[in-house]
């Protein structure tokens, strides 16, 4: 994560979340969770944040968007913690990932080609013919063997 200049300080928790477009929510729930540190408190308990907490969560909101888990985040961020350090850690956590996103995208296709297989064999007449039940109800029908929607 780099210094940027000019990022505001001192915002309440609605300020961050306009900041970085993560809803308050989310925010509290990452500072449960011990991605975003704790913030200082006012004297009236509000919770103040700087440009560091900024920059945290526009990173966290980053590697969601790219599909990352929260134990990944939490390991890249403990590693960017260390500038110096060796990225092959980061690189193996990116590899990682990457391999899963093609595994989901293989399910994906299947998932397409076997609904679309059910579809061109479809003859648009009574239920007691139709293709799509036919092959919903039994499974042996299909081409591929997992085609699972991808969690």
């Amino acid at each position: 994560m780099s210094m940027r200049p000019n990022l505001p300080e001192d915002l309440s928790i609605g300020a961050l979340s306009q900041a970085t477009g993560v809803n308050i929510e989310t925010i509290r729930y990452y500072e449960k969770i011990g991605l975003l540190p704790p913030p200082p408190r006012t004297e009236g308990r509000q919770r103040r944040y700087d440009g560091t907490a900024v920059r945290r969560l526009r990173f966290i909101r980053h590697a969601r968007d790219l599909g990352f888990s929260v134990d990944a985040i939490r390991d890249l961020i403990a590693m960017a913690a260390d500038p110096a350090a060796s990225c092959s850690g980061a690189d193996a956590i990116a590899r990682a990932h990457l391999k899963d996103v093609e595994r989901r995208i293989a399910q994906l296709a299947a998932l397409r080609d076997e609904i679309a297989r059910m579809l061109d064999h479809c003859g648009d007449g009574t239920i007691a013919d139709c293709r799509v039940i036919e092959v919903l109800a039994d499974h042996g029908q299909c081409l591929h063997e997992d085609h699972r929607t991808p969690a």
